[in-house]
C-alpha cells in the first residue's frame, strides 16, 4: 500500500493534498511538474511518498529549481512503480550510459548453452552494471535540513516517517485530513 501527499509551503503555512501518482506520473518530470502547480508563486513543495514502512522519499521542489530527492532504502524502492520514478541514474551515481549496450556484448554462440568463462564474464559485467542498487539511504540528506528535520533525524526514520517529518514541519494536521 502505497500513501502520496503534496505539503506546499504558503504564507499561512503547509497546505496538504493527496494525489494518485499513476494516474498523473510516469517520470520526475512529471512529478517535478505536478509539484510546481501546487505551488503558490516559487514556493516549497514537498512530495511525500511511503510504501508501508519499507521505504520512504522525499521530493523537494523549490521554484524552478532541479528536485531535491532523498529515498531511505534505495534497494526496496527499486522493486516499486513510484520508486522507479525516483531512483534517477543521478541519484544512484550513475551515468546515463551505464545501461548494457547489446552491441558490445560478444555473441559468439556461446550463449547457446556452450561454457566459455571469458565470455561469460564480459557478459555478467555487461548486464550487471544497471542492476546496482544500493540497500540503504540514497539522495540529498540534507533536503529537509533547513526545514527543521536534521540529517541524523532523517536517516534514523523507519516506521511512520512521513508523520515524523510532518510533525517536524509543523504540517501534521493537513497531512492528516488527505491520508
Amino acid at each position: 500500500m502505497y500513501f502520496a501527499a503534496l505539503l506546499a509551503r504558503t504564507e499561512d503555512g503547509w497546505e496538504a493534498s493527496d494525489t494518485e501518482l499513476l494516474d498523473n506520473v510516469e517520470t520526475l518530470s512529471d512529478l517535478a511538474d505536478l509539484a510546481r502547480e501546487a505551488a503558490a508563486e516559487d514556493d516549497t513543495v514537498l512530495v511525500l511518498i511511503e510504501q508501508e514502512d519499507a521505504w520512504f522519499g522525499v521530493v523537494r521542489i523549490d521554484g524552478e529549481e532541479d528536485p531535491r530527492i532523498y529515498v531511505s532504502d534505495a534497494a526496496a524502492a527499486a522493486r516499486s512503480s513510484y520508486g522507479e520514478i525516483l531512483l534517477t541514474d543521478e541519484l544512484l551515481g550513475r551515468e546515463p550510459d551505464d545501461d548494457p549496450d547489446l552491441d558490445a556484448l560478444d555473441l559468439d554462440g556461446t550463449e547457446d548453452g556452450e561454457d566459455d568463462d571469458e565470455d561469460d564474464d564480459v557478459t555478467a559485467e555487461a548486464v550487471g552494471s544497471g542492476e546496482a542498487v544500493p540497500h540503504g539511504p540514497v539522495g540529498d540528506v540534507q533536503v529537509l535540513d533547513d526545514l527543521g528535520v536534521s540529517v541524523k533525524e532523517l536517516k534514523a526514520l523507519s516506521e511512520d516517517a512521513l508523520t515524523a517529518i510532518a510533525e517536524a514541519l509543523g504540517a501534521s494536521e493537513v497531512l492528516e485530513t488527505v491520508r
